[in-house]
């Protein structure tokens, strides 16, 4: 697969605020629980750059490999905590949005085991690795690893 454009290099002001924004947007959120959710979006979208990056995230993240690789199966699966369901039924929801929207038990389960300011952050980043995985299957993009110019980019 040929990159059709390194969005880095072609708006890299715009880029860096995408990035520095995804970088700040949860940080009352466990880290390993992110990494679920970018996990679970990406299987979603198809994104497998952002699929093999994450996963390597969740691993440094102390995620264990069955639970990456049970991710799809989630709702068959025992390794899942509560909140742990509660953010990737959120996931699914807002990440295929057009199809039922958001449903009231899904978010029920959320604000259960969310904070309000939790759920605004776990929002935000669903949002946000959504926009990432559109960039990376929009451009064809797919890293070895994260590219210099992002880690540039945010380092700027």
């Amino acid at each position: 697969m040929t990159a059709r454009l390194d969005p880095f290099a072609a708006a890299p002001v715009q880029m860096k605020a995408w990035l520095d924004m995804s970088l700040k947007i949860a940080p009352a959120v466990e880290q390993s629980l992110l990494e679920l959710v970018k996990i679970r979006a990406s299987q979603i979208n198809g994104c497998a750059n952002c699929l093999k990056m994450h996963t390597a995230e969740a691993r440094k993240a102390g995620e264990s490999e069955e639970r990456i690789y049970l991710l799809s199966a989630w709702r068959e699966a025992p390794c899942y905590t509560p909140r742990e369901r509660a953010a990737l039924a959120w996931t699914e929801a807002l990440t295929l949005v057009s199809v039922e929207r958001a449903p009231e038990e899904i978010y029920a389960e959320l604000a259960f085991e969310f904070t309000p300011e939790e759920q605004v952050q776990l929002t935000l980043m669903i949002n946000a690795i959504n926009g990432w995985n559109r960039l990376a299957v929009g451009f064809n993009l797919f890293y070895d690893a994260k590219p210099a110019v992002a880690h540039e980019a945010a380092a700027a």
